[in-house]
């Protein structure tokens, strides 16, 4: 029985450890977000993640757009996910500089290519009250946690991903209004006539 105890008390208190530690990482990434230390958000931030997350969801808006009203042919879905994703990359790769990540972050402002879509600010958070921030995780994978910002329609959310010496940001879940605006930067695919 003792033994059953001191497991159980010993996986509670690497449970605990674990979320103390994204609590803190989360704490100091909003702190930077909120004062605009651009420098401080990269040093948070594992920028290739964020990319490849800020892309797939493009290009996914991008695939929905383009099926709107009929289903998308597989040959749509090819080019959507080659060039498509080349172009969002370079469209996602201007975005992630450290004053355009620091705006959407302290601000909730998607740079030009969002047409000006609106998020919620990650420094909207409360990192003083523990329980609520909790509240705000869902657990994605042992290793990521996303983070609920904001409780309306624009609301977005972030994605932590750990990585040996603490959470580092990986990702923006964007809310689907910016996502459209930002698949209206990608090119319509052209139609092809069969004469």
């Amino acid at each position: 029985m003792r033994w059953f105890l001191r497991a159980t008390a010993a996986t509670l208190f690497m449970f605990g450890v674990y979320l103390a530690s994204a609590v803190v990482s989360l704490d100091r990434l909003v702190d930077a977000a909120r004062i605009g230390n651009g420098a401080a958000i990269l040093e948070r931030t594992n920028l290739e993640r964020l990319r490849h997350s800020l892309v797939d969801q493009v290009v996914s808006a991008y695939l929905i757009r383009t099926g709107q009203n009929r289903p998308v042919k597989p040959l749509e879905r090819l080019l959507a996910n080659t060039y498509g994703a080349s172009i969002a990359d370079a469209l996602i790769s201007k975005m992630l500089t450290a004053d355009n990540l620091t705006n959407i972050l302290q601000k909730g402002l998607l740079p030009a290519e969002g047409r000006g879509a609106q998020l919620s600010a990650l420094g909207e958070i409360d990192t003083s009250k523990v329980f609520p921030l909790i509240g705000r995780f869902s657990l994605v994978k042992p290793v990521e946690i996303s983070v609920q910002i904001g409780d309306d329609e624009a609301a977005a959310g972030i994605s932590l991903h750990f990585e040996g010496n603490g959470w580092k940001l990986s990702g923006i879940n964007l809310p689907q209004k910016a996502l459209r605006e930002l698949a209206l930067g990608l090119p319509e695919p052209r139609q092809t006539r069969r004469g």
